[in-house]
């Protein structure tokens, strides 16, 4: 498969209603961009397997704590999943296909695995867009607990990630609403695209951020900062029509943006301003 048809069918996915969006299929048409040849079906068919040995598992009375501790016995003891703590910005952490295959990941992409091992039992679980490091919780209203599928499915309440914040930040933080708030199935995707993009601007690799960056855009197409970035990618590229184009509506977008000054003197480089 070329990249254009991964594109296409990430496209197709994601233009459903949110709630209709296979988050697992999704990621894999990323993953697709990378690895022409990744059959999707094969790795949508091993997490039904998972699926099915788990269901196999659980406990009669399935209270939510146990069928958490039963996710966990069977994710990171039985399948020995882990978080990647040695070498956590290799790409691969990103990709679902690895993840499976290696049983390594970051937070987001052991966040998926459970997520998507737990739908398929029927206890659906929603992520959770805390500032720098993602988690997971029921999908039970008013239910304040917290998975952290990336340390071996630690169970966290409200307090928890508060310290969590602090430990990261190396300062106090107050918890805020927000911080713990589930996040959509499109939000979702965006904050794994936008890991990879950061792995690949770090490495250099120009062409496979700028791909990442213009999937993000089918995801959220008025983001001004990925507009930026897709702008400032293209006129490193040499690909100076795009560039300009992007780079302007970005200043129409946010004409008060404290980079303005600077993408001013590139596009009169470019000979639009």
């Amino acid at each position: 498969m070329d990249n254009s048809s991964a594109r296409k069918y990430f496209y197709q996915e994601i233009q459903q209603p949110d709630e209709y969006i296979d988050l697992a299929r999704a990621a894999l048409y990323i993953a697709q961009e990378e690895y022409p040849n990744l059959d999707v079906e094969e790795y949508l068919n091993a997490l039904d397997a998972m699926a099915a040995e788990l269901e196999e598992r659980l406990p009669p009375q399935r209270y939510p704590l146990r069928i958490i501790q039963s996710i966990n016995q069977y994710i990171y003891e039985d399948l020995r999943f882990t978080g990647n703590k040695i070498d956590y910005y290799d790409p691969r952490n990103s990709f679902l296909n690895d993840v499976i295959d290696r049983r390594l990941g970051i937070p987001i992409s052991l966040a998926l695995v459970y997520i998507e091992v737990a739908r398929r039992i029927d206890f659906p679980m929603v992520g959770i867009g805390m500032p720098g490091h993602f988690l997971i919780r029921p999908d039970i209203p008013e239910m304040e607990i917290f998975v952290d599928a990336f340390n071996d499915g630690e169970i966290m309440f409200p307090q928890d990630c508060q310290e969590k914040l602090a430990q990261m930040y190396q300062y106090p933080v107050s918890i805020q609403p927000e911080f713990l708030a589930g996040v959509t199935k499109k939000q979702f995707l965006a904050r794994m695209l936008t890991n990879l993009k950061y792995i690949y601007l770090s490495q250099q690799e120009l062409e496979k951020a700028l791909a990442i960056v213009e999937r993000v855009l089918l995801l959220f197409p008025d983001l001004a900062l990925e507009l930026r970035d897709r702008g400032l990618l293209c006129y490193q590229l040499g690909r100076f029509s795009q560039a300009a184009n992007d780079l302007e509506t970005y200043l129409d977008i946010t004409p008060e943006a404290q980079d303005a000054y600077i993408i001013k003197r590139l596009l009169t480089k470019l000979g639009r301003y």
